[in-house]
């Protein structure tokens, strides 16, 4: 007997790829989005396009078309994902000066490291010599990470920079031609981390091919190597193997992850059970 898959498709989405007229595009997009029932956000910059949308096959399938149109956007890169009710309530499509902010305008996020499948990332990161480094926020890798990764503690991403140059020798020790391997949610963030580390000279850079995510679904969870949950930034708060939803909650005053095990604060004003708020 077959049953029917969870009506709402998930779209996560991004491509690095030179944007013109940021103002037309917007109203392109979010017209398209609101004729489709397609709710979520899209972000454009210059350098291109990043966001995660959700709605029925045929409006994800219609948005998904007309991004893959833009100039140098054919090879988009999207993950999907399904859930039984909408993640978002409302559609937003946002002109940013970055689709994802490093605050490092020198460096070319097209030169990136070498991409690994997720069939391949175990080998990789399971080489004592090869450095494994979480290129997420604290609070993401505190729900879940690869076992063995280095946590940077980073509040933003654009605090990476400063952190890799300061813990630079203490990584790569006397050997500046070992492997670092990065990996992130979707892919994007180590775009820019791996572009990065090449231009201060690393070569031996690799991060994972559609992030977490894709690794979630396509590496069975007994050869799995990735511990805990993955944060995601939509209602579904966190996902795992085969990308089912979590069991994590939002907590509503400072909108961290918190399991749901009733430590989440049961209203705005009462957050005395959040471990973030308490501490």
């Amino acid at each position: 007997m077959s049953f029917p898959h969870p009506p709402t498709l998930i779209a996560a989405l991004y491509r690095f790829a030179p944007i013109a007229d940021l103002a037309a595009l917007r109203a392109e997009l979010l017209a398209l989005c609101l004729e489709h029932d397609v709710k979520g956000t899209l972000l454009i910059a210059p350098e291109g396009i990043n966001g995660t949308i959700a709605g029925p096959d045929t409006g994800i399938e219609a948005v998904v078309s007309a991004l893959r149109g833009l100039p140098g956007c054919a090879d988009l890169d999207v993950k999907y994902s399904r859930a039984a009710s909408p993640p978002f309530r409302r559609t937003k499509v946002r002109i940013k000066r970055e689709i994802v902010t490093m605050g490092q305008p020198q460096i070319d996020p097209l030169a990136t490291g070498h991409y690994i499948a997720p069939s391949a990332w175990n080998e990789l990161i399971s080489d004592p010599e090869t450095i494994v480094i979480d290129t997420r926020n604290d609070y993401e890798v505190a729900v879940g990470t690869f076992a063995g990764a280095i946590d940077p503690g980073t509040r933003s991403f654009g605090e990476f920079p400063e952190w890799f140059r300061a813990h630079r020798d203490e990584l790569l020790g006397e050997n500046p031609n070992r492997k670092v391997a990065m990996f992130c949610t979707g892919g994007i963030r180590c775009e820019k981390s791996t572009a990065f580390l090449k231009s201060e000279g690393i070569e031996q850079v690799y991060h994972l091919k559609g992030g977490i995510l894709k690794y979630l679904e396509d590496v069975p969870e007994a050869e799995s190597l990735w511990q805990g949950e993955c944060y995601v930034f939509d209602e579904r708060v966190t996902v795992g193997h085969g990308l089912v939803p979590g069991h994590f909650t939002s907590c509503r005053q400072c909108g961290r992850p918190v399991e749901e095990d009733g430590s989440a604060a049961p209203d705005d004003a009462d957050c005395r059970r959040c471990p973030h708020c308490t501490g």
